[in-house]
């Protein structure tokens, strides 16, 4: 039965990750599977790997065939590093000490580089939310400028629409003012003329 070390595809659209199985080779992708050995989430950042290091490395030296992505993944843990030695020690090119010794070297000096670029992509994010933060800062900056700015415009343009008549209402209360006064004048010096006497009514002579 021709194994295969696949990935198996879970989670929503957009947000996929995946199981990493043995199964048959000529079983669908996402069918059924015989055994799944880790999970490998590639939106995570850095990308996530939970693998079981002992099954792996026994279904790899059983002569099962990782598919192009499991084989990279497998060999960023250390599996492939761990089954190439093996062989070295079958062969007897090396002992059993000798291989753990180089393989644990080998780990230690992994790890540490995942570190350095996990510290370094933690800095790296810090920089880039700070860059946003700012940019976004000075966006908002902008925009209260030029809405100040159009406030100020159109408050210029609605003093220059009342102007005018601001200015007819003060011509028309001159105007008023001025005929008023004139009235005034007009009435206090036209001569008072004396009342009419009614004429004397006559007594009816008595025969």
């Amino acid at each position: 039965m021709p194994t295969k070390i696949r990935l198996q595809r879970r989670g929503k659209k957009g947000q996929a990750f995946y199981h990493i199985v043995i199964a048959d080779g000529r079983a669908p992708r996402d069918g059924k599977f015989i055994e799944k050995i880790g999970i490998y989430n590639p939106l995570a950042r850095p990308a996530e790997i939970d693998l079981d290091f002992n099954k792996a490395l026994d279904w790899i030296t059983k002569g099962a065939s990782p598919t192009e992505t499991v084989k990279a993944i497998l060999a960023y843990k250390g599996v492939m590093f761990k089954n190439h030695l093996l062989k070295g020690v079958a062969k007897g090119a090396m002992t059993l000490e000798q291989a753990e010794t180089k393989f644990q070297t080998w780990l230690q000096d992994k790890e540490q580089k995942i570190a350095t670029k996990k510290k370094e992509y933690e800095l790296g994010s810090k920089d880039l939310r700070k860059s946003a933060l700012e940019a976004e800062k000075k966006k908002n900056e902008e925009k209260a400028a030029e809405v100040a700015r159009k406030l100020a415009k159109a408050a210029q343009a609605a003093a220059a629409a009342h102007a005018p008549a601001v200015e007819e209402v003060a011509e028309v209360a001159e105007v008023a003012e001025v005929a008023d006064e004139t009235v005034t004048d007009e009435v206090a010096t036209e001569p008072v003329s004396a009342p009419e006497e009614s004429p004397a009514t006559e007594e009816p002579k008595q025969e």
